[in-house]
Parts: structure tokens; sequence; C-alpha cells
């Protein structure tokens, strides 16, 4: 019986368990066919959208820092700085209403006063406008939820801009200090979105050569160098997104920010501020309309400094076109040594060749050439071909053109173009249409109309259109032994601190013109300063070549106001630098261009001689009133002796019973003075080395905190002070 109802109690069980395994096995089928049915159905695609939209934020941006842009010697022009753009996250999980009403108030007047572009008022309005606009939308969905509405609600309040300006790393740190900001940013709700900005340390120190970007960073460089490097300084964007990770949102980067290219430039920062301070000077002396400044390395054609100026209706002057390359005017008389270098290379004339220039008046086929001098009604007879270019005389220039080329016109333009003069070549700044380019014209071009007259005017430097930058380049030729190269701006291309591409000049013609002519217009330049229109110009530390030039500047089928200008090369009999400076309508003074632009580059020229002179042995003479044998350390009376005898001096003068001296040099020899020392008073170690100091001070029970290094220059205790067993001094070398 016993056993039978064993048997009928196990069926029992067994049922029952058949029955839960059936039921469980039941729930695992309809779990399972849920679970197939989220994934593989269209509802299952919606939960995942909205999960996701709940959890992760996807393909945001990483923006890569843009390449920096330095001097030569590594001093930076133009950076990026991280700035921050500041949000709360009204639906972060921990913010409570309670502590947001309580900080409120003062949250708000921090932020006011730290950021004064919205009042106490208006930032107390924004934060609770959040809230208020959290809890809307959360009754919305809780009211979709009760109806079961399957509608999704657009979170206006999950991120509120609060400062309405992007703020430093270091103003970031500082709000995360204020009232309720100071808590972690779930349940503050402070999000901080990085963004680079582009920063100049050295303010506008030839900000239009470094150029400009786009306020929004994304659009990159608007002009100058950044522009001319976009693609290379903006580097290559990552891709991040952010997700919820327990109750915190954080970045996750997917691919990282290419940074970008650094570019080094050839500029001096020294030579750019002489540049850009002589030629603003004279712009506001003589109120003129624009300026143009550049300095270059003559054996590199590396540009040291370069100066855009244009004035402004207020009267000042701000760096604005690139007037070194793109201002097309005629040149004036700077153009006269192209002139006497294609004759003499032609054989047209010698030096000592003269022409008759009267009282300064030449008719030719119904125009009349002036000299500046015209007006004096001075008679001077004939003058040569030096003197010509000296006293920058146009009636000799025209002759001369006319000797050698009135029957053929082609012949002179051709040996312009031996020179170099006509090469179009491309430039380290942005340009279009003709700018950066000279247009000298041709017989036979039809674009450019060549009149009977142009010959004689082209000569003195009419009649055609040349940027300063060709007639710096021209003039380096000069100094540079005839080798004409391509001034240029940008030095290499660095990645992470290397070097990645370096650059050098272009060398636009090997050899302008021989030796002998290269020679003869040398002299002639000299004479431009010593005797001639540059006289003013002329240095008492080092001899100076150039020539001055002085156009009428063409306006509207006539002539309106001057442009004046000055290139040559210092120093003249070891050429290291060449310079042009050009201003155009002077309102005030008398426009010369010795006496406005030749000052200008006189300034620069000695300023940057001086700056950067290097000393020979021979110069460096030595003062009488210095002391000319070393300080010897106080200390140990032994190795003080010992010093001095390995320096020739006899230590005659010691005490041989004091253990401790201090040594001084009376300009003929050392002489000691005993140190006195007390077991209980702080002894005296200035002017010891760290060994005998230290072992000075430990003996009389002190313990030493050592700073430097050299001998001792300052000592915490005052010598004489009484002694405290076990205290610390503190003691520093230099």
């Amino acid at each position: 019986m016993e056993q039978i109802k064993k048997q009928v109690n196990n069926k029992a069980i067994m049922s029952r368990y058949g029955l839960i395994i059936s039921v469980l096995l039941l729930f695992a089928v309809l779990i399972i066919f849920s679970a197939g049915k989220v994934i593989f159905s269209s509802e299952g695609k919606k939960w995942r959208e909205v999960g996701e939209q709940e959890t992760v934020i996807k393909d945001r941006v990483i923006l890569p820092n843009r390449g920096n842009i330095y001097t030569y010697d590594g001093k930076l022009l133009a950076t990026s700085e991280p700035l921050y753009s500041v949000y709360m996250d009204f639906w972060a999980d921990g913010m409570q209403k309670d502590t947001l009403y309580k900080y409120v108030e003062s949250l708000s007047k921090q932020l006011a006063k730290k950021f004064p572009s919205r009042s106490a008022a208006q930032y107390r309005n924004v934060i609770l406008t959040g809230w208020k606009q959290r809890e809307q939308e959360q009754r919305l969905i809780n009211d979709y939820k009760a109806r079961g509405v399957d509608k999704r609600v657009r979170l206006r309040s999950r991120y509120v801009r609060i400062i309405k300006d992007d703020i430093s790393y270091v103003d970031l740190k500082e709000i995360r200090t204020y009232p309720f900001l100071d808590q972690r940013s779930n349940k503050s709700g402070l999000i901080a979105e990085e963004k680079n900005a582009r920063k100049k340390p050295f303010g506008n120190l030839a900000t239009r050569t470094v150029g400009s970007v786009y306020k929004d960073l994304e659009k990159g460089g608007a002009s100058g160098l950044e522009l001319k490097y976009d693609s290379l300084l903006r580097g290559i964007p990552g891709v991040k997104y952010r997700q919820k990770i327990q109750g915190k949102w954080m970045d996750v980067v997917e691919e990282p920010a290419q940074e970008g290219y650094d570019v080094v430039t050839t500029l001096d920062a020294d030579i750019q501020d002489i540049t850009e301070k002589a030629l603003r000077a004279k712009l506001m002396e003589t109120e003129a309309e624009s300026g143009t400044a550049i300095i270059m390395e003559v054996k590199t054609g590396e540009i040291k400094g370069i100066a855009n100026l244009d004035r402004t209706p207020n009267g000042a002057y701000y760096e604005g076109n690139p007037n070194a390359f793109s201002y097309m005017n005629e040149p004036g008389s700077t153009f006269k040594t192209v002139t006497v270098m294609a004759a003499l290379e032609d054989g047209v004339v010698n030096p000592r060749d003269s022409f008759f220039v009267g009282t300064g008046v030449f008719q030719y086929k119904g125009k009349t050439v002036y000299d500046h001098y015209w007006r004096q009604g001075r008679d001077r007879g004939y003058l040569t071909v030096a003197e010509g270019i000296e006293i920058s005389s146009n009636v000799v220039m025209s002759k001369i053109v006319l000797k050698g080329y009135e029957h053929d016109p082609e012949r002179y333009v051709e040996a312009i173009d031996r020179i170099g003069l006509r090469k179009q070549l491309k430039w380290d700044v942005p340009l279009s249409g003709i700018e950066g380019t000279s247009v000298i014209r041709f017989p036979d071009d039809k674009k450019n109309y060549w009149s009977k007259t142009t010959l004689p005017w082209m000569s003195f430097g009419y009649e055609t259109q040349i940027p300063p930058i060709y007639i710096l380049m021209f003039y380096n030729g000069i100094a540079n032994g005839g080798k004409m190269i391509k001034p240029f701006i940008t030095k290499a291309l660095m990645k992470n601190g290397k070097v990645v591409q370096m650059k050098n000049a272009e060398v636009v013609n090997e050899k302008m013109c021989s030796d002998t002519t290269l020679m003869q217009i040398k002299r002639m330049l000299e004479g431009v300063i010593t005797e001639g229109t540059g006289k003013v110009v002329e240095s008492n530390y080092f001899p100076i070549a150039g020539k001055t030039g002085t156009a009428q500047v063409a306006s509207g089928g006539g002539y309106s106001g001057h442009y004046v200008s000055f290139c040559g090369y210092f120093p003249a009999d070891n050429p290291q630098y060449t310079c042009f400076v050009g201003i155009r309508k002077p309102r005030i003074g008398y426009p010369s261009g010795g006496g406005m632009t030749g000052v200008v580059f006189k300034n620069i020229a000695e300023q940057t001689y001086i700056q950067h002179a290097r000393l020979t042995p021979a110069d460096c003479k030595i003062d009488s009133t210095l002391q000319k044998a070393p300080l010897l350390k106080n200390g140990n009376r032994d190795r003080s002796e010992d010093v001095m005898a390995a320096l020739g001096f006899s230590p005659k003068s010691f005490n041989s019973a004091t253990e401790w001296v201090q040594i001084k040099y009376d300009s003929l020899t050392y002489k000691s003075q005993d140190l006195k020392l007390n077991n209980n008073l702080v002894p005296n170690v200035l002017g010891m080395g760290a060994r005998d100091a230290v072992y000075l001070l430990e003996k009389n029970g002190l313990r030493v905190n050592l700073t430097g290094a050299g001998k001792v220059t300052a000592q915490s205790f005052n010598p004489g002070a009484k002694i405290v067993k076990g205290t610390t001094i503190s003691i520093v070398l230099q």
C-alpha cells in the first residue's frame, strides 16, 4: 500500500512539474516570438531608432586643429585655440527642480558678472524657461502614454545655449565652480561643445600677409596665407558620437581628426615690426592714401618684412590690400635703371656718353618730356648717362632709347624680356586678374596700344604697369651679382613638428646682364645716394645703393596725385638686404621719392642693420673698467689659496690663522677678510659655494634646503640671528 501511495504521489508531482515546465516553455516561446518580432519587423526598427535617439547621438564632427603659421624662427603669427559653446541639458537624468530653483538666482548673478552680454534677470529667464519647457514636454509625453498614442515628442528643451559667446577653457573651468554648475554634468546638465578659433599672438603684425579665416572656421581661409594654404592648414575632420553611459553623456571617437600642416614663413618678427612702424609713421605724416614696404634677403630671396597699409576714413592705417603684389601703377623713375641696363648691354651707350638736356624740356612728336627741375629754368647743357641716373633725368632716358631703339622698338622690349621683368610669376598670396604680373607693352600687342610716343615714355617708367614686387626682384638681382630670384614668403611645411617640405627661391634669370654692365649699374646706383636725388638716404653707418622714383597716378584718362618710391640695397659694398618702399597719393609735403620713401628706406635699413649686426672679435675691445680676474667664492681658506695659486696670484694677504674667509678683488689683487663664526649664531654663508655653505650650516645644527647652483645669494635667516637647533634654513644659489 505504501509503495502504491508513493507511486501516486510521484506521478502527481511529475504532473505538476510538467505543467510548470510547459508554462515556462510557453513563456519562453512568447518571449522569443516577441523578440523576433521586435528585431525583424518594422515596429522593431522604430523602437531601435527611439532607443538610439535616447542614448546615442550619431555622426558628430570632430574639427581638426588648424595648422599654425610661424615666423622663420618659430614665433607664432597665427594659431588655433579651443573655444567652448556652453549649453544646459534640461533632460539630464540627475537634474532636480528644487535644486535648480534654489541656486538659479546666485547662478544668474555670477554669469551676468562674468559674461555681461545678458543681465542676471535674462540668465534667470533663459534657465527657468528651459526647465518649464521640459515640464511641458514631459506632461505631453505622459498624456500620449496614458492614451496609448504612439507619437514622439520633439524635445525643444534638450539643449539650451546659456552663454551667447564662445568662451575660453579658463572661463569654462571657472563657471564649473558656480552654484549648481559645480555638480556632475548629469545633475547640472552642463555641456561644453569645443570648437577651434583663430588667434594672432602678434596682433596685426603682417596681418594681411598672414591673412584671415572666416568667422565659421569650418569655411577655412579668407585671405593671405590662410587662403593660399587652406587645404593644408585645415586638416581632416574626424567623427564621434555621444552616448549615454551609466547616466552620463560621453564622447566616443569613431575616427580621430587629423591636424593640419603648419606653415613656416620667411618673416622676421623684428624686421616686420620695424618695417610696419617706419612706413606707418610716414603715411600718417603725409596723410597718404596707401603705402607698401618690402624687405628681403639678397642671397636667399626670403621676404623678412612686408607691410601693406591703407588709409581708413578716420585717418588710421590698417593692413588692407596686398599692395606689394597687386598695386598696378606706372613705376616712374625706378624703371630708369632697367632702361640703362638694357642700353648698356646692347651697346647703345656707355656710362660716359652724354646727351643735351638744356633746361630739362624735350619735344618729341607733339608731346613734351619734362625733367623734375625744368621750372628752375637752369640750363644744364649735357648730362652723361651716369648723371642722368643720378639726378633722374627723363630727357636723358628718352634720348637713350631713341638713339638705340627708335627704329626698332621691339629690340628694347626684348631687352626687358631678357632681363626677366615680363615673366609671369605666381606669388605666395592669392591674386586675381592681371594683379601680380607686370604689364609691359610690345609694339605689335593689340591688347595694349603702342603709340608713336610709347617708347620714350616707357624709358622713364610710364605707359607700363609693374607691381612693387617686380621692382624689388629686379634691384635684388643687381645686388645678387646679376642673379634674379623670386621673392617668397613660405619657407617650409611641417607636420607634427617635422619638416615635410622645404621651399627655396625660384631662379627667374641666372644672369640678367654681363658683369661689366652690372658693375657700371652698381656705381650709378651708389652715385644716386652720394651725388643725386637719393642723397637724403645716405647713412653714416654703411653705404647704400638705390634709385628714387616719382610718377603721376593715372585716373579717369588723366592723372591725379603721385606715386613715390625708392628701391635699393644695403650695405652697398656687401649687400645683405634689398628693400622697396612705395607711397601712393601723399597729401602733405612735396611728393619725392627721396624725401618721403627714401627716408622710410633709411629708417628700415639702419634699424635692421643694427638689429642684426655681427661683431668680429676685433670689434669686441676690452673695457678697462671691467674686472679682468674672475670672482672667487667665500669659504674655506685653504681651498681659496689653491684657487689663487692656480690663477697666478700670491695669497700673502691671507691670515693663516683664519679657517673661513671672505674674498674681494680691488682691481689689482685678491684680498681676504676674516669670517667670524659663533656656534650660537647663524653664520654668514653669502658668496659661498654649496659645499662650504651646507657644511657650516649643518655644523651649527641647522637643516638646509638648497635651491639653484653657483654661489649663495640669499639665506632665509639673517647672519648673526640666534640658532634654534634642528630648524630648516633655505639658501638660494645663482
